[in-house]
């Protein structure tokens, strides 16, 4: 049986989300041992989990592969210059991040109906589109999540008539 290529976004439902948590987490674990006995490497691996529970693997002692990787990459980052052009660049960059979460925050402040005395008509049924919109996903996702739940309870009323069933046909057998 072929397997289907996997969508790369955030699983939705919990208990599924945990499952593919602990197998690819085993999976990444495995590789990373995999990788240093077969190639001779020195291989660390840190992972938290949503819980932040940690899992980590190392091959040496991690702490030494810390304090080295540590090392190597302030000597890349001392090795590297910041240019003049770069600089400038960089403060350009901020300054339209800066403006972009401006604005950002003044649409969620208009989303939650502060500040919207000088807006124009247009403004506003564009901002009561907006919130329609966010609705009906809203209701959407919830109408989906009852959904589940209701399959969810469905099934467990099946496992229990089953169980209530076999119970019934014991206390006839006794009887």
């Amino acid at each position: 049986m072929v397997r289907g290529k996997t969508q790369m976004k955030r699983i939705e439902n919990a208990t599924s989300r945990q499952v593919t948590f602990s197998k690819r987490r085993n999976g990444l674990l495995k590789k990373a041992f995999e990788l240093s006995v077969l190639c001779d490497a020195e291989v660390s691996l840190i992972i938290f989990s949503p819980k932040a529970k940690l899992y980590e693997f190392a091959s040496s002692n991690m702490q030494d592969t810390i304090d080295r990787y540590l090392r190597h990459t302030k000597d890349r980052v001392s090795t590297k210059p910041v240019s003049e052009e770069n600089l400038q660049h960089l403060k350009h960059e901020a300054a339209n991040m800066m403006k972009k979460i401006e604005q950002l925050e003044a649409s969620k402040r208009k989303l939650l109906g502060e500040g919207i005395g000088s807006c124009s008509i247009e403004e506003l049924q564009q901002i009561e589109q907006q919130l329609e919109k966010s609705v009906k996903c809203i209701r959407a996702r919830k109408t989906q999540v009852f959904k589940e739940q209701i399959e969810q309870l469905k099934q467990k009323e099946k496992a229990l008539a089953a169980e209530n069933k076999k119970l019934a046909e014991k206390v006839q057998y006794i009887l």
